[in-house]
């Protein structure tokens, strides 16, 4: 006999024992083949492959009461048993990386949730730390959105219940069918505490078809009424035939109608409020619903819930008689409601079709009332997040109502923040289409001209630059006719709008309008106030791309230093871009010690406060492994830089900007650290996607074109390398005229390449009049200025001019000094190596 399938004493309780499993069903009957059957399938799983096994049928059968009751009775052969709630795929992956410190494994808020999920799969693969241990799946619908999450090797086991006949595909499916004859009498016996007689038992069972949720919610009636079987039986008849004269669906086994209706029947007639509850809540989705909407939107406008939201001890009397009579399940420690997806189904049936809508709208008013706020505030997130699943179900998209658009825009707006872009975009186009379609003249209503701006800001972040645009410059053209030029929606779409002429390469432009934005937003706001500060951190900005560092760096200081000290109106990620945007201009400066330093504690908020697979996050870990690159720090730079273009790719995928800026940033790294083989395939992979994304003459484009000439040049060919110099310097110059950091390294790059190819008489007539531009430009002490030195002193030497070269050498030494001795840049000019610029691209 297997020792595991031993009987298990009451005490026995795993090491690991999730919190999520819910109590044990003391009315719990029968099923002993199911439990058998499954038992034996289950431990027939060999470590080289987990086969899960899934408790397959109908709503209302019980599959959920048997995973319990499986969890309990065998929880002495298992070390760990975790508890997933799968309705919800979006939040399988945080359920699953909560077990991340039971398993001694980094946790979620230092890795991030999809990285801790991952990690958990794979040591619960490798049986280590432990071997013994069983996850169970709840209410698994789709097989394709969990499949990545279920270990596929390993010494344990998979439960999976669902409704969805297709996992027998991938999964060892145990069907889940009515009660039989017997233990439906057992079950009743045990629910209802009594000897009931067996032809009695034996008919009520017949009477409801087996159906266990059915029994369940017959034999709650008869404890809380003390209404006689016999009594039961004759009140189901009726029902029963009234919802055949009815016309009721076909859909739902009619004993189970029948049994729901009297339940509801005997709460009509107990407490009205409590079916009136009832209905209301059946038109949220299947999803745990949080009773803080209820509380918070008691002031939402609703008016059949007015009565019952006004008295809060009505409202948790109606509660109660709901779960007492097994219509509602009560999940006091989370503070959610949950109605069974098959009784929300017969209550909205068997609602009259003009109440179904003022019963959706009532469930609209109660979450646009029961919104917890500020969507850019990072503590409301977890109750947004709470909120979405209820969206589709209850119909908001189609609400015409302008307190409920709000709350519409502020979820795309909560989508937007916690950088779930799809989601924002598909909810927020889903929007317009029925708004703008409710009428011809809502083309310009306010709603859908801030819907419009928020969609703008999506695409753009998402990457969808053209489109972006497109929409943005139709909805300013808008906004000035509805709002004024001096609305704040008309003055944070500017901002936008800047954001797009910066996707095209057009920084001056950018600069221009971010100039007029500020003017505007002084004479409406002040000058050092939250939605200036906005414009100051991207005038910050365009002075970088504009390879101003003086003026960048006194406008990043001013808005990191407001914003950080700012009691209120400076959300987590406003200060996130800002402390980010001071590192990187630190680093631009050339202090490359203060921009590590910076960036570090700027990665460390990100992580604790955004979490570190939040994309700014991630864009704050590119700027700081930049850093340690030209710190010298080439081991921390790609340790840091994998990472983060590992989570990159993953969450947003290779064509994402910001992924392939990374990937960009990643080459430069590994052809530091020696690996140049490795960096031509990723710089070819990213000049494709550069141009894919930004086009040929984006100033990115041409800055790919520079790095991976560096590395032809390290092949040894240096005619290959100065065609791509040539078209990198010619364009940028074409784009950003020709006193630009940009433009002066691919300067310095060609001519590299031609001393290399011989012409060294040429190479120094370009090295003087580049040398001329950087230091007229950023003085002679700057770092680019400093190599122009180098390289034209080497190109002097190579000419037969060695007393010329020396002098300005020495000249180049003693600017140096004002770096560390240890600094890569000093190092390097130590020993007479010529110098090459490479183009990190920046964050727009």
């Amino acid at each position: 006999m297997d020792q595991q399938a031993a009987p298990q004493e009451p005490f026995q309780m795993p090491a690991i024992w999730g919190k999520r499993i819910p109590g044990r069903n003391k009315h719990f009957t029968g099923r002993e083949n199911l439990l058998d059957q499954l038992r034996a399938s289950i431990i027939s799983t060999t470590k080289a492959a987990v086969v899960p096994q899934a408790l397959q049928g109908l709503g209302g059968v019980g599959k959920t009461q048997l995973a319990i009751e499986y969890a309990w009775r065998y929880r002495g052969s298992y070390d760990l048993v975790w508890w997933v709630p799968a309705d919800q795929p979006m939040l399988v992956p945080s359920t699953l990386a909560t077990l991340a410190e039971d398993l001694k494994l980094r946790p979620a808020n230092s890795v991030g949730i999809e990285e801790a999920a991952a990690s958990v799969r794979d040591a619960l693969q490798r049986g280590d730390p432990v071997e013994r241990w069983l996850l169970i799946f709840d209410n698994a619908d789709e097989p394709e959105e969990i499949r990545e999450f279920i270990p596929e090797g390993g010494p344990g086991h998979v439960l999976i219940t669902s409704r969805n006949s297709r996992w027998s595909g991938v999964a060892e499916t145990v069907p889940v069918d009515v009660f039989s004859t017997e233990e439906s009498v057992a079950f009743l016996r045990k629910r209802l505490r009594k000897e009931v007689p067996q032809k009695e038992a034996e008919h009520l069972a017949g009477e409801l078809g087996d159906l266990p949720l059915a029994l369940e919610q017959a034999a709650a009636l008869q404890v809380m009424t003390g209404m006689s079987t016999e009594e039961y039986v004759e009140q189901l008849a009726l029902q029963a035939s009234d919802l055949l004269n009815l016309g009721k669906s076909t859909e739902y086994p009619l004993s189970m109608t029948a049994a729901w209706q009297l339940s509801v029947n005997e709460i009509e007639n107990r407490l009205p409020e409590a079916a009136t509850m009832l209905r209301c809540l059946a038109f949220f989705g299947p999803d745990p619903i949080p009773r803080a909407v209820f509380r918070r939107g008691s002031k939402s406008g609703v008016k059949l819930m007015a009565p019952i939201l006004a008295k809060p001890i009505l409202m948790a009397q109606a509660f109660g008689e709901l779960n007492r009579f097994a219509l509602v399940k009560i999940e006091k420690d989370a503070g959610t409601v949950q109605v069974h997806r098959l009784v929300q189904a017969l209550l909205r049936d068997s609602v009259e079709p003009d109440k179904r809508e003022e019963y959706k709208h009532e469930v609209h008013l109660l979450l646009a009332g029961g919104s917890p706020g500020d969507p850019e505030d990072t503590a409301n997130w977890p109750d947004y997040a709470d909120l979405i699943p209820h969206l589709r179900p209850a119909g908001v998209v189609e609400c015409a109502d302008h307190g409920v658009q709000r709350f519409a825009i502020d979820i795309t707006r909560y989508l937007f923040r916690v950088a779930n872009y799809s989601s924002a975009r598909k909810y927020a186009e889903d929007f317009l289409v029925h708004w703008t379609g409710m009428s011809e003249e809502n083309e310009k209503d306010e709603n859908v001209l801030r819907l419009r701006r928020h969609l703008g800001n999506v695409m753009w972040q998402a990457g969808a630059f053209d489109e972006s645009r497109a929409l943005n410059e139709e909805t300013f053209d808008y906004m000035r006719e509805v709002f004024g030029e001096k609305n704040e929606e008309t003055l944070r779409i500017r901002l936008t709008i800047a954001a797009n002429l910066r996707a095209r390469g057009m920084f001056r432009e950018a600069f221009q309008q971010d100039t007029e934005s500020l003017k505007l937003h002084e004479e409406v706001f002040g000058r050092v106030v939250p939605a200036t500060l906005r414009v100051l951190n991207n005038l910050a900005l365009d002075h970088l791309l504009l390879s101003q560092f003086d003026s960048a760096l006194d406008l990043a200081q001013l808005v990191y230093m407001e914003q950080s000290s700012a009691k209120s109106g400076v959300s987590k990620w406003d200060l996130q871009a800002s402390w980010n945007g001071l590192a990187r201009t630190v680093r631009l400066y050339g202090d490359h010690d203060q921009a590590c330093d910076v960036g570090e504690e700027a990665y460390a908020h990100g992580q604790s406060e955004l979490g570190v697979e939040h994309p700014l996050t991630l864009v704050t870990a590119r700027d700081l492994s930049i850093a340690r690159r030209r710190r010298g720090d080439i081991d921390g730079a790609l340790e840091l830089i994998e990472e983060t273009y590992t989570r990159l790719n993953k969450i947003f995928g290779p064509d994402y900007p910001e992924t392939v800026a990374t990937q960009v940033a990643f080459g430069n790294i590994l052809r530091q650290a020696g690996r140049s083989e490795e960096t031509m395939a990723m710089t070819r992979q990213a000049l494709e996607r550069y141009r894919s994304i930004f086009g040929d003459e984006h100033p990115f484009t041409y800055g790919c074109l520079m790095d991976r000439a560096s590395l032809f040049n390290l092949r040894g060919d240096a005619e290959e390398a100065r065609k791509l110099d040539q078209r990198a310097h010619d364009g940028l110059r074409d784009r950003l005229g020709p006193k630009h950091a940009y433009v002066f390294g691919a300067a310095l790059n060609l001519t590299s390449d031609i001393a290399a190819l011989g012409g060294i008489a040429e190479a120094r007539k370009r090295g003087e009049v580049v040398l001329e531009q950087v230091r007229e430009f950023f003085g002679p002490d700057n770092l680019l200025s400093l190599s122009a030195t180098v390289n034209l002193a080497l190109d002097l030497h190579a000419d037969g001019k060695p007393e010329q070269a020396q002098a300005l050498y020495e000249d180049a030494m003693r600017g140096y000094e004002r770096y560390t001795p240890e600094h890569p840049e000093r190092v390097h000019a130590s020993k007479w190596r010529r110098f090459r610029w490479d183009c990190d691209p920046i964050s727009l």
